[in-house]
């Protein structure tokens, strides 16, 4: 049996003898990590890892000195939880260190407990399971949108920037539907630089998956139009051959891995209960005598290190060929530009629509035609809507830009269909992938739906634009189903993310446009369905506005007894509130973006809202908790904190108190009470 002890020959020992001794050790240095955490996943990658050694040290492009580099492969471990199996092939790249491995799982180290985007060579932020599937997919797609479109730029063969995305799942992945609608629109797109390896141990924590699968995932998987092979995940010429044939088929490709979990272990090969623990001291030193390791920890020899990095000088000579292509591409000066705006993210000056002041428009419509206004300047601008085209307002963007598919690949809209989670994790990836900014449509109430996806869009800093329309009870006829109450404050909520809900046309076009400026940050737009006025605003008021987060609608010449402050739609009607008040000196101001408010310093916000006078007056269209931090104690908060009814809208502000007669009864009443306190 090969063995340490025989190292010292390591240099005449067959491939093959070399490939398991290397995997071997990297299950010792597995097991000793996650021993020394007391806390991770074991069994996992120890069936796993014969399919990701193979795939790192035989058939993945990077560059083994730069892990950004734009053209690398693509590699997710959407099987989060096997992230030490991830830090061992880090390791033997060179871009983590034995000391990182020994520190996994502990505060600011490398290696945490799931993979995280900001480790060099984490591709995406994973662990919530199927959600890696989807971002994978969504990096396969910008692999194709992003090529084809450089090649209409550059009027020629854009081959230089192909490079293929493969994704290892596990059993749990698949079991997430999420999964499978992201599949299902990868076999519709037939995504032929995709491969999927799915890590079939039939094992997770509480037990067989027999207990809650029976699923036929060769039928299930042809059936989306995924080309399917079922292997030996431990054989290394059937996994060869697999990566082989994947390669030259035109479609995506699943690639089902029979596997044994805690493989080549001493007693607890198969065992569930290894999926999510550290293996016993006496275990993990009686497999390492099962697999010819010394009883040392993190044993590396420098033999498997040299050994995995001997095709590193191919590597380096394909990224200076690559190097030599894009600058002879770039010495085209419009080409050029294009590269800067892409990659880099060197937006032009926005030239905006027009709205016709003293109209009134809806902010979903006004959305609609700043897309297309927009989208002409910005031509990698992307994405589509969960089957809401003609409510989301991306039908004409859908229409000029065409639809991406097999026969069109530089086509800008994606249609997702009724898939808001999957659509979410796939735009994920197109802004994981670079050079291209994406978007996603759906109605307000249906963040629910893709709330984890955008939770790690605010998690890895992503520039995902999602556009929620119908953000109210104004939605009417459809009823309490289809109104949100709570959803603006649930992604209020959620740390990183910039939720603007605008007042009118004109707030909407200027949204956007820092939306679209954004380098790190995701933001959600929630618009209207019911046409609102366009305000008299001069423009540059509302620009500086929309940057600091608020701004005055309506002032009065004296310090403001009463501060209407609202979003959205409801800026116009406190606007007529105030008007109503007409004994009392009124400001209104407008909240596009609480996020943006609430960095500015005391001085600047006092000067928006009066901090030590004025009665503070909140209106929203939803829940009221967390107005507060505006209002203070003497403030009132006029909202929605029970669900919706079916009726006209018109008749649902009525019934809700949305109309200026009766919020300025209820402000009336409110400061009576002051009065007498």
């Amino acid at each position: 049996m090969i063995s340490y002890r025989e190292i010292d020959s390591f240099l005449e020992w067959s491939k093959e003898d070399k490939d398991i001794f290397s995997i071997r050790v990297l299950k010792g240095i597995i097991l000793d990590a996650i021993r020394k955490a007391n806390s991770g996943h074991s069994g996992g990658p120890l069936s796993s890892i014969d399919f990701a050694y193979i795939l790192f040290s035989e058939f993945l492009n990077f560059d083994p000195d730069d892990p950004n580099w734009f053209n690398r492969d693509r590699f997710v471990l959407s099987a989060g939880h096997e992230s030490m199996l991830l830090y061992t092939l880090l390791r033997l790249i060179g871009w983590l260190s034995t000391d990182d491995l020994k520190h996994f799982r502990r505060l600011h180290s490398q290696t945490p407990g799931h993979p995280e985007i900001h480790i060099p060579g984490v591709e995406a932020t994973t662990g919530p399971l199927g959600q890696g599937v989807g971002m994978g997919i969504g990096m396969a797609v910008g692999e194709s949108i992003y090529k084809n479109i450089c090649k209409i730029q550059k009027n020629n063969d854009s081959g230089f920037l192909s490079h293929k995305t493969y994704i290892l799942c596990s059993d749990g992945d698949m079991q997430e539907p999420v999964s499978l609608g992201a599949a299902s629109l990868a076999g519709h797109w037939q995504l032929k630089n995709l491969t999927m390896f799915y890590d079939a141990n039939d094992a997770q924590i509480s037990g067989k998956t027999e207990r809650v699968d029976s699923t036929d995932y060769r039928m299930v998987f042809e059936g989306f139009r995924w080309h399917v092979q079922i292997i030996d995940g431990h054989n290394h010429m059937e996994i060869r051959d697999a990566i082989q044939k994947a390669h030259v088929i035109n479609k995506p490709s699943l690639i089902i891995g029979k596997t044994r979990i805690a493989n080549e272990t001493a007693t607890m090969e198969g065992d569930h209960e290894t999926h999510g623990m550290p293996l016993p001291l006496n275990e993990i030193d009686a497999t390492k005598d099962k697999l010819g390791l010394p009883q040392c920890k993190f044993y590396l020899p420098d033999e498997v290190v040299h050994y995995f990095r001997g095709r590193f000088p191919r590597l380096r000579e394909k990224r200076l060929a690559w190097e030599e292509m894009l600058n002879s591409a770039i010495k085209d000066d419009s080409f050029k530009r294009f590269w800067d705006m892409t990659i880099n993210h060197n937006l032009p000056n926005l030239t905006y629509p027009e709205f016709e002041q003293d109209s009134s428009l809806a902010t979903r419509k006004a959305f609609g035609i700043t897309l297309d206004t927009f989208a002409s300047q910005i031509s990698h601008l992307v994405g589509g809507s969960a089957d809401l085209e003609p409510s989301n307002y991306t039908s004409n963007f859908a229409k000029t830009y065409g639809d991406f598919s097999k026969l069109e690949p530089s086509g800008r809209n994606l249609a997702f269909g009724v898939r808001e989670f999957s659509m979410s994790t796939i735009c994920n990836g197109l802004s994981l992938h670079k050079g291209l900014i994406p978007f996603c449509g759906t109605f307000l109430v249906f963040s629910d739906y893709s709330k984890p996806a955008i939770r790690l869009s605010a998690i890895q800093n992503l520039n995902v634009i999602y556009e929620f329309t119908h953000d109210s009870f104004y939605v009417g006829e459809d009823g309490p189903t289809h109104q949100p109450v709570e959803h603006i404050m649930s992604l209020r909520a959620t740390p990183n993310l910039n939720v603007y809900r605008p007042a009118d046309a004109k707030e909407t076009a200027i949204c956007l446009d820092y939306i679209l400026h954004e380098k790190s940050t995701p933001s959600a737009i929630l618009l209207s369905r019911q046409s609102l006025p366009v305000l008299g605003i001069d423009i540059d008021i509302i620009k500086t506005g929309v940057k600091q987060g608020g701004y005055i609608v309506k002032d009065c010449n004296e310090k403001p007894e009463i501060t209407i402050i609202a979003t959205g739609s409801e800026v116009s009607l406190g606007i007529e509130v105030s008007n109503r008040l007409y004994e009392y000196n009124c400001r209104v101001v407008s909240i596009p973006c609480w996020e943006k408010f609430v960095q500015l310093d005391d001085h600047s916000m006092n000067k928006i809202i009066p901090l030590n006078h004025s009665v503070k007056v909140s209106i929203e269209a939803g829940t009221t908790i967390g107005w507060e931090r505006f209002t203070n104690s003497n403030g009132l908060h006029i909202g929605l904190d029970h669900f919706g009814s079916s009726a006209p809208y018109t008749d649902l502000a009525d019934e809700f108190g949305f109309t200026p007669e009766k919020i300025e009864t209820r402000i009336r009443n409110h400061l009576q009470d002051l009065e007498k306190c």
